[in-house]
């Protein structure tokens, strides 16, 4: 019986250090800049906090034709991740979509040979639109 003791003791303490730290310290904010909205539909804003998070974004109203306008962003956001590493990303946000970039963001893989050579094929080789 002392030896279960002993186990489920051990058990315990190894499970009290292994749990989670809830960190609930507040963050200092060393600088911010806000300007808008503007009636212009413009803004801008950058911030940087005591962590080393890093903003800033502006964004403009862009007229796409007669009837239709959109809000171009760009802005970036950098800071450290949970092992050290500097994370850095820059965006532009506009009729196209989001647009990001990183060094951090994963790439496609190369499309293999033979799909490029499928493609190619059905790209020079329409289908024919056989009217009945």
């Amino acid at each position: 019986m002392n030896a279960l003791s002993c186990a489920v003791l051990a058990i315990v303490a190894v499970s009290a250090l292994a749990a989670p730290v809830d960190n609930n310290t507040p963050v200092s904010i060393l600088a911010y800049t806000a300007d808008g909205p503007n009636p212009d539909g413009s803004y801008a804003f950058n911030y940087e906090t005591g962590n080393g998070i890093k903003a800033q974004e502006q964004g403009q109203l862009k007229q796409l034709n007669a009837t239709n306008s959109a809000i171009v962003v760009q802005g970036s956001y950098s800071y450290s991740d949970a092992d050290g590493i500097p994370i850095a990303l820059s965006y532009v946000a506009d009729e196209n979509g989001f647009q990001p970039q990183g060094e951090h963001l994963p790439t496609p893989h190369p499309i293999p040979a033979g799909i490029l050579k499928a493609l190619e094929y059905i790209a020079a080789h329409p289908e024919q639109d056989n009217a009945r």
